[in-house]
């Protein structure tokens, strides 16, 4: 058994290690740049720490490792978020496994963008007044434009329904208006939620088209000036302050090739009291027009008499991260790529947090998925047989600064989508006795599912749905940014039906991390935790990979999944 307390406070600056902090913090430019030059000339590979076996106690090192105080919570961009990155190409080193052209690095360049409310507006002209919405109170908007000042004014305003267009479900909110220069508004999630009806979409469970992500793309495909989301706190899963504390503030997103020019000039939520204080001033019924809008024969509607006018002032900051990628070569179809993902970041020092722990060291979120990819790999690699196809393991950069890393893997991907088999995300396992179930996220989606059942079945697992379809819990982690590209994705987490004490003990395990520990200093590493139902899963996990890796199939989403044609056509109907 290893001394778990001493594994927490190990530094492990090999030999090869990229840099091991950085001097003064050193920017993450420079970082990423270090991580790639020093990992590809060394001569020895970092010492074996952890057996070819999937273990509880491997599992234990990679946690307590990254979780350690030495990593100062992972954020991108830091000293910590470099050593981080150091460490999981050291094992990809220590594996034998070959980097994507010269690099285990992919570098992800990011750019921070924060409104000054003091300067900017958004205001509605109606036909009696003009209103100063008040940030915050009334309205939460931002820009993804790259530009220091933006503006418009007297943009005609249009409700356009849930702001869809699904031809799959026979759906176009777009249908027959040019919002091109106009302010769209439109509400939140989608039609099969506000009506429960199950043949109407996916029914209370949400689909893409619900997410606030897919609407502003949407609109800004659509030429509009402004793209407004209407909040309401049980379609969107959460209330009126994730919103304004969320949205606002320094935003991070990607450094796009065109500076953002493609996105909406202003994206953003109207409180549901601004918004209906806005349709009542156009004589408008909101509350007839939501119902109105869950009907496929539903037209946008002008808020006549109503323009907005804006003006966006925002400060820039460019820096830059970096997704490791690396790769376990295929014997007989090295083209093919089977993916396991996972997020290596979190969430870093925060000076403002309460008490005299200011490092959010994310053990749980998510150094468990680095640390069960890093033995899935070590499993592949120290297989009597190497795989047929490939097997790539991305460790990304950004998620919880909004899915960053593998939204950028996704637009400027290391090998082409459709060689993709397809992926396995592992975002946070609870170190929780061995279960009964495993829960799948956004059940239903593919035959990943399929294969997935047959190893659970082998560990007498069976399959349930998440509890909370409506909340789109499938559309908030990293797998859904090659999900929407076409590339079927799997996101399954432990269960909670626990062969010892059932559902109601697996229960208080999950509200105990989720009240006193997510996103807080406290979610560290315990030398306590049970580690054999985390082992379990990360060998179920391994299994449902190999079972692809090992053969000539191709999984697509199952017929009628919002991501089955772009699937289809990337494969060329093969």
């Amino acid at each position: 058994m290893k001394r778990f307390n001493q594994l927490a406070i190990l530094a492990p600056c090999f030999a090869l290690a990229i840099g091991c902090g950085g001097e003064n913090g050193a920017p993450a430019e420079k970082a990423a740049g270090d991580d790639a030059a020093t990992a590809q000339t060394a001569d020895v590979a970092a010492p074996s720490l952890t057996s070819p076996a999937i273990t509880g106690d491997d599992l234990a090192y990679h946690i307590a490792t990254l979780a350690s105080d030495d990593f100062e919570g992972r954020a991108p961009a830091t000293s910590g978020g470099e050593k981080t990155r150091g460490y999981i190409a050291d094992q990809y080193t220590r594996l034998g496994m070959k980097p994507v052209g010269d690099s285990f690095f992919q570098r992800v360049p990011m750019v921070e963008a924060t409104l000054d409310p003091e300067t900017s507006y958004f205001r509605i002209n109606t036909p009696s007044e003009t209103k100063n919405l008040e940030y915050k109170k009334d309205i939460v908007y931002w820009t993804k434009r790259v530009e220091a000042e933006l503006s418009f004014d007297a943009s005609d305003m249009v409700f356009v329904g849930y702001g869809v267009i699904a031809p799959e479900y026979g759906w176009n909110d777009y249908d027959g208006i040019d919002v091109e220069g106009k302010t769209v508004v439109m509400l939140v999630n989608d039609p099969g939620f506000a009506t429960q009806n199950s043949d109407l979409f996916n029914g209370n469970a949400m689909t893409y088209y619900g997410r606030w992500t897919y609407k502003y793309e949407e609109a800004a495909r659509q030429g509009a000036a402004a793209a407004i989301v209407i909040h309401d706190t049980a379609p969107a899963a959460y209330g009126w302050g994730v919103v304004e504390g969320s949205w606002s503030g320094p935003q991070l997103d990607l450094e796009r090739p065109d500076g953002g020019a493609g996105r909406a000039i202003a994206e953003g939520w109207f409180s549901n009291e601004a918004a209906r204080a806005l349709f009542d001033a156009a004589g408008l019924d909101l509350d007839a027009l939501q119902e109105a809008a869950t009907s496929a024969d539903f037209k946008a509607v002008p808020m006549t008499g109503l323009t907005a006018s804006a003006a966006l002032n925002t400060a820039i900051r460019r820096s830059e991260d970096a997704n490791v990628i690396g790769v376990i070569e295929g014997s007989e179809y090295p083209d093919d790529y089977v993916l396991y993902m996972g997020h290596w970041d979190h969430l870093g020092v925060n000076p403002t947090t309460e008490g005299d722990d200011k490092i959010h060291n994310g053990a749980v979120d998510n150094a468990t998925g680095i640390a069960a990819m890093l033995e899935i790999a070590e499993a592949f690699a120290n297989a009597e047989e190497p795989p047929k196809r490939s097997v790539m393991f991305a460790a990304v950069t950004a998620e919880e600064s909004g899915l960053l890393g593998s939204a950028y893997m996704a637009e400027d991907p290391p090998v082409p989508l459709k060689n993709i088999v397809g992926g396995i995300n592992i975002d946070a396992i609870l170190p929780v006795p061995p279960a009964k179930d495993i829960i799948v996220v956004g059940y239903g989606a593919s035959e990943l599912e399929d294969v997935l059942n047959s190893a659970a079945d082998n560990h007498g697992r069976y399959l349930r749905p998440d509890a909370e379809p409506e909340k789109g819990y499938f559309y908030r982690s990293d797998h859904i940014s090659l999900a929407k590209k076409g590339v079927p994705m799997l996101y399954a987490d432990s269960g909670f039906d626990l062969r010892d004490g059932g559902e109601e003990a697996g229960k208080k395990y999950g509200e105990e991390y989720t009240t006193n520990n997510y996103h807080k200093p406290s979610d560290e590493f315990d030398e306590s935790w049970n580690m054999e139902g985390m082992a379990e899963m990360t060998q179920i996990l391994h299994e449902t990979g190999a079972a692809i890796a090992y053969s000539d199939d191709w999984p697509n989403w199952y017929e009628g999944n919002e991501f089955r044609a772009l699937r289809d056509a990337q494969r060329g109907g093969e």
